[in-house]
């Protein structure tokens, strides 16, 4: 299934969910993370994203949804996606979707954003989703032609302050831009209160991750409230 721009309509208002985990982990298991996507589609997710080349075919495999995939390498600056062959590959894994790192950061293989969104066109059948931290991320995503834009690295770029839920101001200042592009809200949505905020403040897609697919961390904060 190739996905084209007048596909993502249909995930105009919808959930997509994050299926990840950490090196090290017990999940960190392409199979694994395949039933976890397969699993979150039950539930109604219109979409996933997942992490990781075998990851990406896994989930190909185990679900009909489009697939958001991305590749980490390294820990800090640039890791999303960071250049155009990790991007290609996550294309010729099969991903509708790849998301990159789409912030105005310099990037490890010398290309700047135009030239890699550019590449992946020109070199794949996938959209691109340009994951950026800042208004001004946003702009420049549209500039260099992604074809999604989301607030992923909203506090992690070092442009913004990272706040304890979804940054819904950055959220509120790319809707008022009105960039003419999907804006997805993505990064520390925890609660289903706050994806219906996210998507009331203008967002077209929500992602959530943690909260649905990372038990470690909900365990976690279940431990700490009666630790409290």
């Amino acid at each position: 299934m190739t996905l084209k721009l007048t596909d993502l309509d249909a995930l105009k208002g919808q959930l997509i969910v994050s299926a990840q985990a950490y090196p090290g982990e017990p999940m960190r298991d392409p199979r694994t993370t395949g039933q976890v996507a397969a699993s979150a589609v039950i539930g109604g997710a219109a979409a996933v994203r997942v992490q990781g080349i075998a990851d990406i075919q896994f989930t190909r495999a185990a679900v009909e949804v489009p697939v958001i995939g991305l590749w980490k390498d390294g820990h800090s600056g640039v890791f999303i996606t960071p250049t155009l062959q990790h991007a290609l590959a996550c294309a010729n894994a099969g991903a509708h979707i790849v998301a990159i790192d789409g912030t105005r950061r310099p990037r490890p293989d010398g290309l700047d954003l135009a030239a890699t969104i550019a590449g992946i066109h020109t070199g794949s059948n996938a959209l691109v989703m340009a994951d950026c931290g800042s208004l001004a991320d946003a702009e420049a995503a549209v500039a260099a032609g992604a074809d999604l834009i989301g607030t992923t690295l909203a506090g992690y770029s070092g442009e913004r302050e990272k706040t304890q839920g979804p940054d819904l101001d950055l959220l509120a200042e790319i809707v008022a831009a009105d960039l003419g592009l999907p804006l997805i809200a993505e990064g520390r949505i925890h609660t289903p209160a706050q994806a219906r905020q996210a998507l009331d403040a203008g967002a077209f897609a929500v992602v959530v991750g943690t909260a649905i697919t990372h038990p470690a961390s909900i365990t976690g904060w279940f431990k700490d409230a009666l630790d409290a």
